[in-house]
């Protein structure tokens, strides 16, 4: 318990209660297994499971996405080896992470947004979910992690994806989308992990207030640009509420947007205030990590 500031333990319990954060910490405590997305716009399925088993690398399935797979018992570095990480026809990546696109369910020969995309996780599976086939404006503001997007872009073969170097809370309002996905930049209160000892010093509550501020002001500018009957992903890799529902209530309150069902099943969760959101508690397979859809009305 010593490892977490003061402060943040007060919130959790104070929204969760004491037992709950029990668990929370735990998960804080757990060092997940390596987890892997294959890349259906490179390879297949099948390709991936039998390189895997040549490699004597244990893996198991998740029964959310075919392409996902947990291994036991290997850490990145042996895995980066590999050709087929270095051909880019698999992805590490987290579990939970990879379900935003997947809730999104992005559409081929649509207008999709990603508003946050470095280093692209994320928008190269929504490339391979529509099999590079639906037109992605990727934004990311920083030039060092823009490139770095694009590496993986065209490492990963995601050719139905353009590079916009540009703040998305700035977009010109002649822009508009299909769909969009935010997952938006947060304080990390689900990933925070106790074992590299340096919780105390960079998860602060000025992190909070400024992710919140640039929360609030990208999904403003998500619902300026998305079109009518449009649908959005807003997902965060926290576990606090004043980064996730309080983000979404007053929309739902002016009625500018609703909530859209989300149907997935033998996910670890937490107790959320907004009915068919869903909070991911953190585990020893899971990050934490807040996602909802809406569509705009």
């Amino acid at each position: 318990m010593s490892e977490i500031p003061e402060f943040l333990k007060e919130k959790l319990e104070k929204q969760y209660g004491k037992e709950l954060v029990k668990e929370i910490i735990r998960g804080y405590e757990s060092k997940r297994p390596v987890t892997l997305r294959v890349n259906t716009l490179k390879t297949t399925v099948e390709k991936v499971k039998k390189v895997l088993e040549d490699q004597k690398i244990s893996y198991k399935a998740i029964n959310w996405s075919k392409e996902a797979f947990i291994l036991e018992e290997v850490r990145e570095k042996s895995l980066q080896d590999l050709e087929i990480y270095q051909n880019g026809e698999i992805y590490l990546q987290s579990l939970s992470s990879m379900l935003p696109p997947i809730l999104l369910n992005p559409k081929p020969n649509t207008d999709i947004l990603d508003m946050a995309a470095a280093p692209g996780g994320k928008t190269t599976q929504m490339a391979a979910l529509t099999n590079n086939l639906a037109h992605i404006t990727a934004c990311e503001l920083n030039k060092i992690r823009a490139e770095r997007l694009v590496y993986n872009l065209q490492k990963q073969g995601a050719s139905s994806v353009y590079v916009m170097q540009k703040d998305a809370r700035n977009l010109d309002e002649f822009f508009s989308f299909n769909q969009i996905l935010l997952d938006a930049p947060c304080s990390g209160s689900g990933t925070l992990q106790i074992e590299n000892g340096t919780m105390k010093e960079n998860f602060t509550e000025k992190l909070i207030q400024k992710s919140i501020s640039s929360q609030k002001a990208l999904l403003k500018k998500a619902i300026s640009v998305l079109k009518t009957g449009g649908e959005m992903v807003y997902s965060t890799c926290s576990i606090l509420k004043e980064e996730n529902e309080e983000i979404i209530l007053p929309l739902l309150k002016e009625q500018q947007v609703e909530i859209c069902p989300i149907q997935i099943e033998n996910l670890p969760l937490l107790p959320t205030s907004i009915k068919e959101s869903i909070c991911i508690a953190p585990n020893e397979l899971y990050e934490g990590f807040f996602v909802v859809k809406l569509r705009k009305l």
